[in-house]
């Protein structure tokens, strides 16, 4: 899927502007399937609306810069729902934390042991969040989708939870740690 799909699957749900759009693919219900930028969004929408897939008005507001607004057309709503039946391509995870922790043998057993009790940390906050976005979804898609993501999240934590000793004692005492740094 690329970003001009995202912009016109947010703008299935209403007209929005750019600054919506790059919000609403990186903290809000949409942060989940494709990570956009300011700089691959704006593009986008310029050659949707070349293509007549959108179309966009400038919206004057008080006090602010006027900001332009965009909105599907019934063309790009035919096209969205078109893409949807295109092969989908692999889920995509990276991760800085599995890089750390292929060199916890390097590294010594209290750092370890920190940056894992952080990421379940943030696995809670990021679940907390998502229970949060579920309480205001009406679709029962958005609820399934929801579910399906907050399952593998939770099986992460769970994960960490039941093996962080076996990483943990991967890594180097403070002796150790503190010969190697010699």
């Amino acid at each position: 899927m690329n970003i001009k799909t995202v912009c016109l699957a947010i703008l299935t749900q209403g007209e929005t502007t750019g600054y919506d759009i790059r919000k609403r693919s990186t903290e809000g219900d949409f942060s989940y399937f494709l990570d956009a930028s300011f700089g691959s969004i704006y593009p986008a929408l310029s050659k949707l609306e070349e293509e007549e897939l959108v179309t966009s008005r400038i919206e004057q507001q008080v006090g602010k810069p006027a900001k332009r607004v965009y909105a599907i057309t019934a063309n790009g709503k035919e096209s969205f729902i078109n893409s949807l039946f295109e092969d989908l391509r692999s889920d995509v995870f990276r991760s800085e934390f599995l890089l750390f922790l292929r060199f916890a043998e390097e590294l010594p057993r209290e750092l370890v042991e920190k940056r894992i009790i952080e990421r379940i940390s943030s696995i809670d906050e990021e679940i907390t969040s998502i229970e949060e976005m579920g309480a205001k979804v009406s679709s029962k898609a958005d609820r399934w989708v929801l579910d399906y993501g907050t399952t593998c999240i939770r099986h992460a934590r769970d994960y960490l939870n039941e093996h962080k000793h076996e990483i943990i004692a991967m890594a180097q005492s403070v002796d150790s740690a503190a010969k190697a740094a010699e």
